[in-house]
């Protein structure tokens, strides 16, 4: 599972990977043009969808009308280390949602694989060569 990345130019960093164009940028007070979403952002969103994805599958799979449905996650900063030390996702279920479902749809949702993969993070190898 290759990706390229690139540089187009300013303080966009840009992604080829299958068959997308994954764009990112800095926002303006970094020194960016504010033309995509940071890549942090896009760390935050994969995980907020990946959710989603596990909680739309649930619906669909029980046949449930998702219309009405939708996440919201927030996250909480700690300035001590610099880091987010907490995310919370609240999934608002559409009308008439069946109460039966209520936890599994949760533990449907602690299945994402981004989830996954933070508790049990990958060892990063970087290296260089000369082009």
């Amino acid at each position: 599972m290759d990706m390229e990345i690139y540089f187009p130019g300013g303080k966009r960093v840009f992604a080829n990977y299958g068959g997308f164009t994954i764009q990112t940028d800095q926002p303006a007070r970094s020194g960016g043009d504010d033309s995509a979403p940071a890549p942090f952002d896009l760390f935050l969103a994969s995980i907020g969808t990946c959710a989603g994805i596990y909680a739309l599958g649930f619906m669909q799979q029980r046949s449930i009308d998702p219309t009405g449905s939708k996440l919201k996650m927030r996250t909480n900063y700690n300035p001590a280390v610099g880091l987010i030390d907490k995310i919370e996702i609240e999934l608002t279920t559409p009308p008439g949602f069946p109460e039966k479902y209520r936890a599994a749809i949760i533990n449907a949702m602690e299945l994402c694989a981004v989830k996954k993969h933070l508790q049990q993070p990958p060892k990063f190898s970087i290296t260089t060569i000369e082009g």
